[in-house]
């Protein structure tokens, strides 16, 4: 790894960390942590004169836990992409990167270095987040998912799958435009998705094959299941099993972890797509 990556990682970091979009999005959580928190404080009482026993209160609590990931996932992904999309792009529009590619920087460590910066950025945002609100349920209530470091592990691989569809973008659009195609996949491929899984649930396996052409395609939606799947308890995973393939229909069970072979195409879906950006770059006229 050269010298230049890292400074340019750390420029990135602190750059991203000053952008008012992140600030407010910040804010905006930890409100919406708090709104979370109260709902959940609140949860022993809509039994009325009937108070809810543990088991019951357990399981309303990992639905409405599923809820909560499901809205930081979205929000991380699209995020993400519209950090990412102008990584490079207003770089070269301001005229910042005619200052920077004739010293001695390869256009790679530009990539790699405004990748590392961002991909950080998601880890911290996605890690932070997502301990607090737990923290916060567990005081209020006593609820923990059953494996809560391995869904927060799968929520950080899908941001940093959209921030490297988004950089991608950066190096061939205009800001604006590589946030808003970026957004428009990552919507497709969710809905593709869940089309996939009504195929699969009633046993159509042609309309099953658009779900699964989606997560490789994009495996933002694989990632999210993986959360999915690690936030479930094994009373509720009982459940759904009982309706055998109807299950799947249902957008937010998950019946299995992803398994490793998807692992190993995303990491490397990770990396070929970071090589195409550096290909889009290095062939970009500045």
């Amino acid at each position: 790894m050269t010298r230049a990556i890292w400074p340019i990682a750390r420029m990135t970091l602190v750059e991203a960390s000053r952008r008012r979009m992140l600030m407010a999005l910040a804010a905006m959580t930890f409100l919406v942590i708090a709104g979370v928190g109260y709902g959940f404080s609140k949860l022993p009482e809509i039994g009325g004169s009937r108070p809810l026993n543990h088991d019951d209160l357990n399981q309303i609590s990992s639905i409405l836990t599923i809820l909560t990931f499901f809205m930081f996932s979205f929000v991380l992904a699209f995020a993400a992409v519209f950090v990412a999309a102008p990584a490079i792009s207003s770089d070269v529009e301001s005229g910042v990167i005619l200052a920077m590619v004739p010293r001695p920087i390869r256009r790679s460590d530009i990539v790699i270095g405004r990748w590392l910066g961002l991909s950080m950025v998601v880890v911290i945002y996605t890690v932070t987040a997502t301990l607090i609100e737990l923290e916060v349920v567990n005081l209020v209530i006593g609820y923990l998912p059953p494996h809560p470091f391995e869904a927060i592990s799968f929520l950080v691989a899908e941001g940093v799958v959209a921030v490297t569809l988004g950089l991608l973008f950066s190096t061939r659009v205009a800001p604006m435009t590589g946030g808003i195609v970026a957004t428009i996949l990552l919507l497709a491929a969710w809905f593709a998705g869940i089309v996939g899984n009504i195929g699969f649930s009633f046993g159509n396996d042609t309309v099953a094959a658009f779900g699964t052409i989606s997560r490789l395609v994009v495996p933002t939606d694989g990632m999210w299941r993986g959360a999915l799947f690690y936030l479930q308890t094994p009373q509720l995973l009982a459940v759904q099993a009982i309706a055998g393939r109807r299950a799947a229909a249902n957008p937010f069970y998950a019946g299995s972890a992803p398994p490793l072979p998807y692992l190993l195409w995303t990491a490397g879906w990770i990396v070929g797509l970071l090589a195409l950006t550096i290909l889009s770059f290095r062939r970009k006229e500045l």
